[in-house]
């Protein structure tokens, strides 16, 4: 049940404001596009400045990459207590042919009670919801004991590097809880999928495509790796089922290129090499080095049945599967939290990919909660969007989850 204190926080909450700030991040072009060279460097600056306009602090601003940078903030109470941090993520990824968008991939706008553009879901809104937690809780009549932690980090979309900068440089060490608002619908996920990334070579002999037994065609022993791998994906669901929040564990080619990009390609040309890109998605219940195995294994035995087979696999990323359960104590916060400013019982589940909480939890051992606005199933699609209503909803649970977490 509220009381009168914590009531007092939530009327302070301005629900405009969260909307407007939500809006101007989604404002900010983030993508990454290496062929002009932006960056997540204009919403960094665009934060640091509200930081320091708003909360009246200056954040830490750390290089990552070149033009690539994670914000740091600690709002520290100076008396004794636990460490919560706020985790999200600031690039975005591409809004792809803005023609098939029926509104302007980096307005804005606002329609029927949602808010659209790219990231308005994944995440400029978690953004905003962290930025105005730290804000609320800022205010001088509010008490709170230990230290609030912001981290809002670059390169989530691809190879995670801002949270692993983040960690290596000890900002993660005593935290003790963390959560991540990706989009989530604001349901308490307590798990997320392991990710292994892995790029397929196939070498061949290239030769006239009137003429194929002269060369070794590299495409169809690629297109043998395929079926052979979504085989094994068939085993692995048979023997370890549907998992209760995290589903079901998948292996998908996600890129195939006959010949590798930036080679010429030709019709009348058998190519010399094919390349595969493989999304892998696992479970409890899966090994990740046993997975390795297995699916050299598969590359071995093809390899027996052609003697002119000739491929090998390199793992390129490799995130765990993690897990907590439901009595870890930021989890508990955050439902009855989550109780009380909807009325309705949370839903547990779990995240089907990772996220940078996948860092924190394996490295560091830190329960992160993923528990953000937005549709689970709209992000990196077109016409992204996330509903006010559930945005607002977002921001008071994490205030409240913040305020009875840091002073149990």
């Amino acid at each position: 049940m509220i009381n009168d204190t914590e009531k007092e926080l939530l009327s302070t909450i301005d629900r405009e404001e969260l909307v407007e700030l939500t809006r101007d991040l989604i404002r900010i072009d983030s993508v990454i596009r290496p062929e002009t060279g932006n960056t997540e460097a204009a919403v960094v600056r665009f934060i640091a400045d509200w930081i320091r306009r708003e909360l009246k602090v200056e954040p830490l601003i750390e290089e990552v990459l070149p033009g690539r940078e994670n914000i740091i903030l600690t709002i520290d109470s100076e008396t004794p207590g636990p460490c919560l941090m706020f985790e999200g993520h600031t690039d975005v990824v591409s809004e792809g042919n803005p023609d098939l968008w029926t509104v302007d991939p980096f307005g804005g706008e606002v329609h029927d009670g949602k808010i659209f553009g790219r990231g308005a879901c994944d995440m400029k809104a978690g953004v905003a919801v962290n930025l105005l937690t730290i804000k609320a809780m800022m205010q001088p009549e509010v008490k709170f004991n230990g230290k609030m932690r912001l981290g809002l980090v670059c390169d989530e979309e691809d190879m995670m590097l801002g949270i692993q900068d983040y960690i290596k440089k000890g900002h993660a060490d005593d935290v003790d809880a963390c959560l991540v608002s990706e989009p989530e619908e604001n349901q308490l996920c307590l798990s997320m999928k392991g990710a292994l990334r892995a790029v397929v070579r196939v070498r061949g002999k290239m030769a006239h495509g009137a003429m194929p037994l002269a060369g070794i065609n590299p495409t169809i022993r690629m297109a043998r790796i395929i079926l052979a791998f979504d085989a094994y994906e068939q085993a692995e669901k048979a023997r370890c089922g549907e998992d209760e929040f995290l589903g079901w564990p998948s292996v998908t080619f996600t890129i195939v290129q006959s010949p590798p990009a930036g080679e010429p390609a030709q019709l009348n040309v058998m190519p010399a090499e094919s390349l595969a890109y493989i999304d892998i998605r696992t479970i409890p219940g899966q090994n990740h080095e046993t997975v390795k195995t297995q699916l050299q294994d598969i590359l071995n035995a093809l390899a027996l049945e052609d003697s002119d087979f000739n491929a090998e696999i390199d793992y390129i990323a490799d995130k765990p599967v993690v897990s907590m359960e439901k009595d870890e104590p930021i989890v508990l916060v955050s439902a009855d939290a989550y109780r009380d400013i909807t009325g309705r019982e949370p839903v547990y589940s779990g995240v089907p990919g990772a996220t940078d909480g996948t860092f924190l939890r394996n490295l560091k051992g830190i329960p992160s909660l993923v528990n953000g606005p937005g549709p689970r199933l709209v992000p990196h699609q077109t016409d992204e969007y996330v509903d006010i209503d559930e945005l607002f909803e977002a921001l008071q649970i994490y205030v409240l989850t913040t305020l009875r977490f840091l002073n149990q």
